[in-house]
């Protein structure tokens, strides 16, 4: 029988992936707070209160479900105003930075927090939850619930 050997270099390297994943969550936890402030400066200056974002995910896919934007009770649209965002480049030191809406700032910090902080809420049963961007307070709160299926399972023999 002839024994089968693995091609040279296919094999994955972990300790790699490992140290690019720790190199990009550390630019991302340092950008954050540059990020934060260019989205909460824009939002203070278009006199927006709070912003809700609701998502959810399962069966391996997730999207915001809706985004919610208030001027105290009342129901406003976002601005069409651009800020710059800053995001990690996979696997190098590098920074991108992007000229980006409001919207699409807002849609960044929600999938990146999420993968930061439960990191596959779209897979299996999923999750779903809410941020709220208190914009007088610049915090972001985020309320998330997982989903998941229990099976007790019993057996006997007498």
């Amino acid at each position: 029988m002839t024994e089968i050997q693995p091609i040279p270099g296919s094999s994955p390297d972990f300790d790699a992936w490992a140290a690019n994943d720790q190199q990009r969550k550390q630019l991302s936890d340092e950008l954050l707070p540059v990020n934060k402030a260019a989205l909460f400066e824009a939002l203070l200056a278009a006199g927006i209160d709070t912003v809700a974002v609701k998502f959810d995910g399962c069966g391996d896919s997730g999207q915001i479900e809706e985004i919610d934007v208030r001027r105290g009770d009342t129901v406003v649209e976002l601005p069409t105003t651009t800020i710059e965002i800053a995001t990690p480049v996979w696997g190098t030191p590098d920074v991108l930075r992007k000229s980006c809406t409001i919207f699409e700032a807002i849609e960044h910090f929600v999938y990146a927090l999420l993968e930061d902080t439960h990191s596959g809420w779209e897979d299996s049963d999923g999750a779903f939850g809410e941020f709220t961007f208190n914009v007088p307070e610049r915090t972001i709160k985020l309320e998330y619930n997982e989903r998941y299926t229990e099976i007790t399972y019993s057996e006997h023999d007498f």
